[in-house]
């Protein structure tokens, strides 16, 4: 059998798979990522690959042999699931192990953008800032101000919990009801009409893409904030800018981009923003959980169990033969 990596792990996933499975071969590049493109498939059983890897019929059809996916992400936008499970193909990712992480991510960003940090570090590192001033860089406060969160699964509730102990409101919209937790369920509207700061937990999918629009920046209060560690399509970027650009809300933080790591260059100048790099799981414990649980699925699957994070569950159990398609 083979394994094959798109990128190096922070684990020796050699040494885990062939001291479960002997006599497999694996392929990890030595360091960073080097995409679908540098990796032969023929002959993999087994495919571990990063959410910038996008999976589609056409490149299921080039792995014959395959007969498990693990994404090392929560989302599973970047492969077509429907074809993996015509294919007989599992598909794997990582839950429960970046939720912590996300949720610090994002809670840090809202208090940047809050608080202009970013624009401050720039000021410092300039040479130009001049002294203390009464009214330099002021932002808006969080305590006792509402917290909307949109997506309200793990990540979600776990922002939510942040929220609660800096002494914020929480409110949640979400096509599922889980008011139990506490905090109150809202529609989409209102949660864009009443929170001071809004925070973006949800999936990918056709019903959230651009899910903030114009229509609904335009709810939003002059004063309020919009954090987005999700999905970057989530966003319309051009309503973005166009709203922070004319005033019609207080800030923004931005940790994933539509077309990344290709961003719009107006995104660079837009005021109030503050950027970072797709960061939001990338602690050192989360990024090593989040391979951990890879190399436990990839090892399951080739091993004939059912892995316990399986996305196309109705399926199993798949007895994908050799050349199968």
């Amino acid at each position: 059998m083979r394994v094959v990596s798109t990128s190096s792990l922070p684990i020796d996933l050699a040494a885990q798979v062939q001291a479960a499975l002997p006599g497999t071969e694996v392929y990890m590049p030595p360091r960073g990522h080097v995409g679908l493109a540098g990796v032969d498939l023929t002959e993999a059983d087994a495919l571990v690959c990063l959410l910038l890897d996008r999976i589609d019929e056409a490149l299921l059809e080039r792995a014959p042999k395959l007969r498990v996916i693990a994404n090392c992400a929560v989302g599973v936008d970047n492969i077509d699931v429907g074809s993996a499970t015509a294919a007989k193909i599992a598909v794997t990712n990582t839950p429960d192990v970046l939720t912590e992480a996300t949720a610090e991510c994002a809670f840090a960003l809202m208090l940047a953008a809050a608080r202009r940090l970013g624009e401050g570090e720039r000021l410092v590192r300039s040479g130009q800032w001049s002294g203390w001033a009464l009214d330099q860089l002021l932002g808006v406060g969080l305590a006792g101000k509402t917290l909307g969160i949109l997506g309200f699964g793990r990540i979600g509730q776990a922002m939510a919990r942040r929220g609660l102990g800096f002494g914020m409101r929480v409110i949640y919209a979400d096509p599922h009801d889980v008011s139990a937790q506490g905090p109150r369920r809202v529609s989409i509207d209102e949660l864009f009409q009443t929170a001071d700061a809004i925070s973006l937990h949800c999936p990918l999918t056709p019903e959230t893409r651009h899910v903030v629009n114009a229509a609904r920046l335009a709810m939003m209060k002059p004063t309020a904030i919009l954090v987005n560690t999700a999905r970057g399509d989530c966003v319309d970027e051009n309503a973005l800018i166009d709203a922070l650009t004319a005033g019609g809300i207080f800030g923004a933080a931005l940790d994933v981009f539509a077309s990344e790591p290709r961003i719009d260059p107006r995104l660079l100048t837009t005021p109030r923003l503050v950027l970072a790099p797709h960061i939001g799981s990338a602690t050192t414990e989360a990024r090593t959980a989040m391979a951990q649980l890879c190399a436990d699925a990839v090892i399951d699957v080739l091993s004939g169990r059912r892995p316990p994070n399986l996305v196309n569950g109705e399926g199993w159990p798949y007895h994908r033969t050799q050349g199968a398609t």
